[in-house]
């Protein structure tokens, strides 16, 4: 039995239930004879990857919807061995090239070179290209931006590139202005009430509006969240009435532990105790921009104003750090040792002026 969220995601155009100028858009683009390379970008959980399998859909019919996985091996100059999850129909390719790493430039080059080297085989196809999709575009390093680059201007005729970022601020430019810029913005509240109504309406049961407002702030503006929030509470309680309690996800849950820590006890003991929380976090898949973010969030809510400033600085410092870098957990750990230091200095100036008061 699938998730509602896979059961009832949308799989054409005319089901796409917010963002209808953007769905006449997209539906115009892929009638025209001229399809265009395209970055879709915005937050997460707002219907990126939604709107470009619908596209996909409307470019080529039902046949992009059967999919297979394989797992290709990439040989780097220094002859290691890079597995890479593909999905892939016989009409578009999908893939991450960002899951190797600093070696994703490799990925890029042999793969676009491969399909961008081929013709379509299938002389029922309404397009003469095909189609790749790079997930996580804004996450790819910069040689790899640079192989994409110029990829994209040698084999135009054969393949159509669409990349799937956050934000356009890490792609560089010459990226940018060779591809249609699509922004995907987070539904508004009454966007999300109308979808939890209409998953409602299909499983024949009735969603309560106090309910469905706790769901909708609960999600900032993440649609896929909501849902599987939705679906976690008709398991708890079937008829959804009362004062209902939305559950967090574990590992926010735990950021929020490890934050707590942090503001409890500044030592090397308590930092290395936390060290370890971090490491059970990332080895859950957790992105590490995301744990540092949602531990920076829990610290701001608990601390004076005069400290808030400094824990939002150094995020972001930090922040910008891992990015360059490679090892997520030096960046990671260095940030808990600067707040407890911050938190640490002010704690001790607190004190100090105490005394002084006496």
């Amino acid at each position: 039995m699938s998730l509602w969220v896979d059961k009832y995601r949308p799989r054409t155009l005319d089901e796409l239930h917010y963002h209808d100028q953007l769905s006449a858009r997209l539906r115009s683009l892929a009638a025209s004879g001229d399809f265009p390379h395209i970055l879709f970008y915005g937050p997460s959980g707002a219907g990126k990857k939604t709107r470009i399998m619908c596209t996909l859909r409307e470019l080529y019919g039902p046949g992009v919807e059967k999919l297979r996985i394989d797992q290709r091996v990439f040989v780097t100059p220094s002859n290691r061995k890079l597995d890479v999850n593909v999905v892939q129909s016989n009409y578009h390719i999908e893939l991450t090239p960002s899951d190797v790493g600093m070696y994703d430039r490799v990925v890029i080059q042999d793969i676009l070179k491969e399909i961008a080297q081929t013709q379509q085989v299938d002389l029922n196809a309404k397009q003469r290209f095909k189609v790749v999709i790079i997930n996580e575009a804004d996450a790819l390093t910069r040689d790899a931006q640079a192989a994409l680059r110029r990829t994209m201007e040698k084999y135009m005729n054969n393949m159509r590139l669409i990349l799937c970022a956050g934000s356009t601020s890490k792609i560089i430019a010459p990226i940018r202005s060779r591809c249609l810029l699509v922004r995907v913005a987070a539904p508004t509240d009454d966007e999300m009430s109308k979808v939890l109504h209409h998953v409602a309406k299909k499983e024949r049961f009735h969603l309560p509006d106090p309910a469905s407002d706790a769901i909708i702030s609960s999600s900032s503006g993440n649609l896929r969240k909501a849902l599987l929030v939705f679906e976690a509470m008709k398991m708890q309680r079937p008829d959804l009435s009362g004062d209902l309690d939305v559950a967090k996800p574990d590992w926010e849950t735990y950021c929020g532990k490890v934050a707590d820590a942090i503001l409890s006890e500044q030592s090397a003991q308590k930092l290395l105790e936390i060290r370890g929380k971090l490491y059970e976090l990332l080895s859950h898949c957790i992105p590490p921009t995301v744990v540092m973010k949602t531990i920076s969030e829990r610290l701001v809510e608990k601390v004076d104003d005069e400290v808030k400033k400094q824990i939002v600085h150094w995020t972001a410092y930090y922040e910008l750090r891992m990015r360059v870098g490679s090892k997520k957990i030096f960046h990671l750990e260095a940030f808990v040792a600067k707040i407890m230091m911050v938190y640490k200095n002010y704690t001790l100036m607190g004190m100090m002026d105490d005394i002084d008061m006496f």
